[in-house]
Order: C-alpha cells, then sequence, then structure tokens
C-alpha cells in the first residue's frame, strides 16, 4: 500500500469520504470519526398548568404521551400506529390504571420531531440512545429534561426485570434517570475470519489469541490475490481491541483510563498505542491493508464481498447472525474479554420526560414494568397486531409483513419476553443472560464525562484524530515513521486544546471515585 501523507490533504480525502457515506449503527459498522452532538433545545421545561403532557385523563386512567422512533419503516401507517394505540390500551385496561398516546415516527425525522415534542412539553416517555443526535442521553441529562426515577423505581415490577449492574452501569451520577432496552449490554470484539478460506487453507483458529497471530493468514489472504487481506472497515480499531488494557469512557481513542492503575491517562503515549499503530503500518507496507481503508472509500457493504478475508466484529449473543448479515460464512475468533460500562447500557432506552407529574412517571414505570415482564403486551407494542403486521409460523414464531408497523426488539422492551422471530436460534434468551451475565463491570462504569467546559477543545482534537490518529491506525505511515507522526500527532492536539481536556477529565474521574 502506497504511504499516505499526513495532513490538510489526508483531513480533505476524510472529510470528502465522510459526505459521501452514511453512518450506520450496528454490530461492526460504528466508526470513530468527528461527531457533532448537538444539546437538545434549551427551553426549559418547567412544570405549569399549561403543560401539554400533563395532567391527562381519559376514563379516569393517566394518560401518557410515548414517542418512539422507527428504524425498519421509513413512514409508519399513522392509522394502523392508532389501532394498534388503541389494541394496547385495550389490553392493558384490566392491568394497569394507565393509557398511553403512542407516535410513531420515521428515524430519519425523529430527533428533530421529538426535539420539536419535547420542548413543547408533549411528551412523557420519550425513546432515545447514547448515540441518538440531539436528543441522546447525555444531551437530556444536561439539559434536565428527564426525571429522576431513582426513588420512584424502588420496589417496582419494571426494576425488579432488568440487572441490577444495568441499572448501576446506566445511572448519571449515581440517579436513574433512563431504562435500559434489556438486550446485549456489554461490548467486546472479535476477529472475523471467512469459512471459506480457513477451510482452504486450514488455518488453526485456536492459535489466534491476539491481533498479531493472524499475520501468517494476511499472507496467504494475500497470495490468494485480495484486495483486502485484512479489512478495517474503515475504522480506527484502537480502542477496540485494547479495552482489556483501558477504559475508553469517552468511545474514541483519545481519553480513557488504565484498568491498572484506575487513573485517567492518555492513551496515546502508551506503549499499546505504538505497538498498535507500528503493526499497522507493517501490515501496511506489506500490502495486507488497502489504502481505501485509510481514505475511508471502502463501502459498508464490502464485507458481503469475497474482495476480503479478516475483519473485525462486535461481539453479540448470536455470532451466527453475521454469516446472514454478510451473505458467506464466517468465523468468529474473540480477541477481548466483554465490558459492561456507561455507554453499552444506554444503546437503546426509554426516559420519562421531566416536565411529567410524579403521577405520569409512574404512570409511565408501571406501563414499562408490564411492556418488559408480559409477552402479550411485548409483542403488541413491538410487532404489532397478528394477522395485519405478522403472522406466526408453524413454530409460532413472528413473520413480519413490515408495511404498516415494524419494530425490533432492540428498541422496543426486554428480549427476555418476547416472541421469537423466524430463523432466531430457540435459546436466544438464554444466549442473552448468558452473554451479559458473563460481562465484566468496566472500572469506570456509571462515570460520566461532563465535556460543557471543553466542548470546542474537544471538537478540535477530533479533527486532529480524522487528520493524524484516523490514518495512523489503518496503516498510513511508514513503519520507520510512525514514532515521528505520533510525536506530530500528540504536537497538534496539544495545539488544539488536548492538556485542557485532559486535566478536566482527570480532575472529574478523582471527583466521582471520591463519592
Amino acid at each position: 500500500m502506497s504511504k499516505i501523507a499526513f495532513g490538510k490533504k489526508v483531513l480533505s480525502a476524510t472529510l470528502v469520504a465522510a459526505l459521501a457515506t452514511g453512518m450506520l449503527v450496528g454490530c461492526g459498522s460504528a466508526k470513530e470519526t468527528s461527531k457533532d452532538t448537538t444539546s437538545a433545545s434549551s427551553t426549559e421545561t418547567e412544570k405549569t398548568e399549561d403543560n401539554k403532557a400533563q395532567d391527562s385523563k381519559s376514563d379516569g386512567k393517566t394518560l401518557i404521551s410515548v414517542y418512539r422512533s422507527s428504524f425498519n419503516l421509513a413512514a409508519p401507517d399513522t392509522n394502523q400506529v392508532a389501532k394498534i394505540e388503541q389494541a394496547i390500551n385495550d389490553y392493558i385496561g384490566d392491568k394497569i390504571n394507565v393509557q398511553i398516546k403512542l407516535t410513531d415516527i420515521g428515524s430519519a425525522e425523529y430527533k428533530d420531531k421529538a426535539n420539536l415534542a419535547l420542548s413543547n412539553n408533549e411528551i412523557n416517555l420519550l425513546w432515545t440512545a447514547s448515540w441518538l443526535e440531539t436528543i441522546n442521553t447525555d444531551s437530556l441529562v444536561k439539559q434536565n429534561a428527564v426525571y429522576d426515577l431513582t426513588d420512584l423505581l424502588k420496589g417496582s415490577t419494571l426494576y425488579g426485570s432488568i440487572p441490577q449492574w444495568v441499572w448501576d452501569a446506566s445511572s448519571y451520577n449515581g440517579k436513574n434517570q433512563f431504562i435500559s432496552c434489556y438486550k446485549e449490554s456489554a461490548e467486546g470484539y472479535d476477529l472475523m475470519f471467512r469459512q471459506d478460506l480457513v477451510d482452504k487453507y486450514g488455518w488453526d483458529l485456536s492459535k489466534v489469541k491476539e491481533l498479531k497471530d493472524i499475520e501468517p493468514m494476511l499472507a496467504d489472504c494475500k497470495a490468494e490475490g485480495l484486495k483486502y487481506p485484512y479489512l478495517t472497515q474503515k475504522t480506527g480499531m484502537f480502542f477496540r481491541y485494547y479495552i482489556d488494557d483501558f477504559d475508553f469512557f469517552t468511545q474514541d481513542s483519545l481519553f480513557a483510563v488504565d484498568r491498572k492503575t484506575n487513573e485517567v491517562v492518555n492513551p496515546i503515549q502508551t506503549p499499546q498505542f505504538k505497538e498498535f499503530t507500528t503493526l499497522m503500518s507493517e501490515w501496511g507496507e506489506k500490502g495486507y491493508l488497502s489504502e481505501d481503508d485509510v481514505t475511508k472509500t471502502t463501502t459498508d457493504t464490502t464485507t458481503q464481498t469475497q474482495d476480503w478475508g479478516v475483519s473485525w466484529w462486535t461481539d453479540v449473543p448470536n455470532n451466527a447472525e453475521a454469516s446472514t448479515r454478510y451473505k458467506q460464512a464466517v468465523t468468529m475468533v474473540p480477541v477481548t474479554e466483554k465490558y459492561s460500562h456507561s455507554t453499552t447500557t444506554l444503546g437503546s432506552c426509554f426516559a420519562v420526560t421531566a416536565n411529567s407529574t410524579e403521577e405520569q412517571a409512574k404512570a409511565c414505570l408501571d406501563f414499562l414494568g408490564l411492556l418488559y415482564t408480559d409477552k402479550t403486551l411485548a409483542d403488541l407494542y413491538t410487532y404489532g397486531i397478528e394477522g395485519e403486521d405478522y403472522d406466526l409460523d408453524d413454530k409460532g414464531q413472528v413473520v413480519k409483513k413490515g408495511d404498516m408497523y415494524n419494530h425490533s426488539a432492540w428498541e422496543s422492551c426486554s428480549v427476555l419476553n418476547l416472541s421469537l422471530e423466524a430463523g432466531e436460534p430457540e435459546n436466544k434468551v438464554e444466549l442473552y443472560k448468558t452473554f451479559n451475565d458473563n460481562s465484566i463491570p468496566s472500572i469506570a462504569s456509571g462515570f460520566r464525562f461532563d465535556k460543557s467546559n471543553i466542548e470546542s477543545q474537544y471538537a478540535a482534537c477530533l479533527n486532529v484524530f480524522d487528520e493524524f490518529g484516523f490514518p495512523l491506525q489503518n496503516g498510513g505511515s511508514s513503519p520507520a515513521d510512525v514514532e515521528n507522526q505520533i510525536a506530530a500527532y500528540q504536537k497538534a492536539l496539544d495545539e488544539a486544546g488536548y492538556q485542557e481536556i485532559l486535566k478536566e477529565a482527570q480532575q472529574q474521574y478523582n471527583d466521582w471515585k471520591a463519592k
């Protein structure tokens, strides 16, 4: 692979590629790139008598307004949503003293429409996520837009339906303000191999314990004539492959807690970063990496081709789903442990809005408590109405029709009380329980880094990462020049305000540990 010059030319190519390529959320697709997270509307939510979502009653029941995002349909059918709303209210009528008003919005419009409704106090129960733009969990907390549920949750059906460690990991400063959709709630990474190549070359995957162990296999892939012997999927992988050494609490490679010392450190100045970037540069020089990954011109469907040999995968309870997704048999080898931490539990969650009354907040928890423990309600909320939105096959598994109402478990409820979709393993629930129960609570689980004092510096450092850090992590330097490029990278970061951010992170983490 020809070497890529560092500096403005690389940044320009990166930005062009970023504009041309949409971001996908899911296993093996979340990239380390600059993120411009806009806070929720700063309109203060006060508990006033004219609050639109407040003190509403329907037939003597507490009425709550529920907003959710549709990822499987660009535009859910409003008439069908109304039918499902009525079906839900009919079903829960003799079980809880709650009625819901359901609003289902396509994901492309959700953040803007939900943010506006939130500003107008029109929502009681809101679906959100740590990665969602505009109304993500950090932004909602920063704007005081979410209800502190800590006391209301105690002893509730909902609280008992989710493991304690999930509540602990998803808390903000010891307060429970979000309800996680219980699914896979841990982070770990695998190396992914095309099974046909494993069979052809007789690769012994039991010998693969760490990244460098795959080099002989990459040599086979190059001899095979593959364009991407090792496919990075245009991703900076340092903060993924090295989570056994560090808790990357900012979800990038800029800052981390050293697991051995329990202190915030600059990971760029660690032996591990030099080790990783040197290995990548050596693989680039040997032709095991493609320049396409450095310039971010590989596509998100490259994994569905036979142009690659080895890549990476975010470990999930049912790794076999990758073979379906990538349209070929693949095999996974774990290269990290699995950790539960502050972000993994909030990849999909609910929030009760701060404008809600205590009565409405309790009603939201009652509804979620039933949703998380009652299969009939979970199926109705997730899949819709049987015979209209889905059918059941001869195994009693869900076959979606999907043209009017269509949701998935990960953004709906708990996987523990939901009918299986056709093709899912019958032991899915056990797979998820085992996956989550065997995860390791991360050392900084529960810590939330407040960037409000250093937002401009952080944004500048992310731009520096695009210019220097990303190419370094994708083989864009010669091995002999790695040390010089790391030094140039650090110099550019410091000029962007890196040391101010590091000092702020260290202070916040020390304060958090002292609580």
